[in-house]
Parts: C-alpha cells; sequence; structure tokens
C-alpha cells in the first residue's frame, strides 16, 4: 500500500510539472483569433496557422493626419495596433490615446511597429482636424498615422476585419455607429493576435510585452 502511494505521489508531482511546462510554453505563444468571437486557438507551426487560420485583415487605402494615403502596403510584412477613434470623442477617446502613447514611447523609432487610428466620424475628421489632434496629443512616431476616408469602408474594415466590437458588431453597417475601446494587436502577416481594452493601463503595458512576444516569435 505504501508503494502504491508512493507512486501516486510520484505521478502526481510529474502531472504538476507537464502542466507548469505547457503552461510557460503557451505562455511564450500569442494566440490566433479566426473568428468574431475571439476565440483563442494556440498553435505552434506555419504550417498549422496556414490549415487553420484563414483570416486577415483585408485591403484598404485611407488619408492620414499628413495628408498622405496609407493602405495596407504600409503594413505588409510589419506588426501594426489599430484603434477607433473620434476627435470630437469626450469620453473614452481621450484617454485610448493617452494609453497608446504606452506603445508609442516603447516603439518610438521602431519602423516595423505600425500604429493606425480609424477615424469613426471621418466626415468630420478632416485632414486638417486629424493633425491638430495629433499635435495637441504630442504624437511623433513617424508611423502612427491617423486615419479618415470613406465612412462605409472604415466601418466595414472595422467590424469585419478587425472585429472592433466582436460578434455584437460583425452584421451591422455603417448606419449604426461604432464605438468601441479595443485595441487590436495584429501580425505580419495580418493575422489577429490580441485584443485589449485601450482605456486600461495594465492592459496596454500587456500589449506592449505582446508586441515584443511577437518580435520574438519571429
Amino acid at each position: 500500500m505504501y508503494r502504491t502511494a508512493s507512486l501516486r505521489n510520484k505521478l502526481f508531482f510529474v502531472m504538476l510539472i507537464l502542466s507548469a511546462c505547457s503552461t510557460t510554453q503557451q505562455e511564450k505563444v500569442l494566440p490566433y483569433y479566426n473568428t468574431p468571437e475571439f476565440t483563442p486557438t494556440f498553435l505552434h507551426s506555419d504550417k498549422e496557422v496556414d490549415q487553420k487560420i484563414n483570416h486577415r485583415i483585408g485591403n484598404f487605402s485611407f488619408t492620414d493626419q499628413n495628408n498622405q494615403i496609407i493602405s495596407e502596403d504600409q503594413i505588409n510584412r510589419k506588426i501594426h495596433v489599430a484603434n477607433f477613434i473620434f476627435t470630437s470623442c469626450g469620453s473614452i477617446c481621450p484617454v485610448m490615446t493617452k494609453q497608446m502613447k504606452l506603445v508609442e514611447k516603447a516603439f518610438l523609432h521602431d519602423t516595423n511597429l505600425v500604429i493606425l487610428s480609424f477615424s469613426v466620424t471621418p466626415w468630420i475628421d478632416s485632414v486638417s482636424r486629424l493633425k491638430k489632434y495629433a499635435t495637441a496629443n504630442q504624437i511623433q512616431k513617424s508611423n502612427w498615422h491617423l486615419l479618415t476616408g470613406g465612412k462605409n469602408e472604415i466601418y466595414t474594415l472595422a467590424r469585419q476585419s478587425y472585429f472592433a466590437e466582436e460578434d455584437l458588431g460583425f452584421t451591422k453597417d455603417s448606419s449604426q455607429f461604432l464605438h468601441t475601446e479595443h485595441v487590436l494587436l495584429v501580425d505580419k502577416t495580418k493575422r489577429i493576435r490580441g485584443i485589449y481594452n485601450g482605456t486600461l493601463q495594465l492592459e496596454m503595458e500587456q500589449l506592449v510585452k505582446d508586441i515584443q512576444k511577437l518580435k520574438e516569435e519571429e
């Protein structure tokens, strides 16, 4: 009986060690998000990713605060972070922009990390207005782009490519106002790898760590 109990104890500790190793390994790998429900999928090989993750950020073309055309070409083979704001917002947008500056500071001179802030009131947020917003918020990173363009195009991209409002907003159209605190992390293959609450400092600090993980993954 003693030997049986001892064997059980040994098996228990082995299981604990294996579980800890598995958790540690999983923590090193960011999940993929393939659907608007944001169910995490952990994969460990390019072959698995190609087989199971078919969702990617779609093509786009908008104008930034410097009157430059920004398209999918600017994020090709680069990690990027996306959020959705409007300059007249008096609630979560100023907080989100302030928190996003943590990412800006961490990767200020990193040309392979792009930030895209899409205006959800593009009929108000002209290029000059976005420029004033950038100046007021002391945005310094050269590839932090505040974007304006067609409302329908921005809303479709936000909801169907970035899953900006998760599954609740996936089927909505541009007649329904888009307002979300979500920040999305997208890898070099234009696949979604993280979703964060852009109003919370702890979540944005985690975003900085996850960007670093993506860089190490490559």
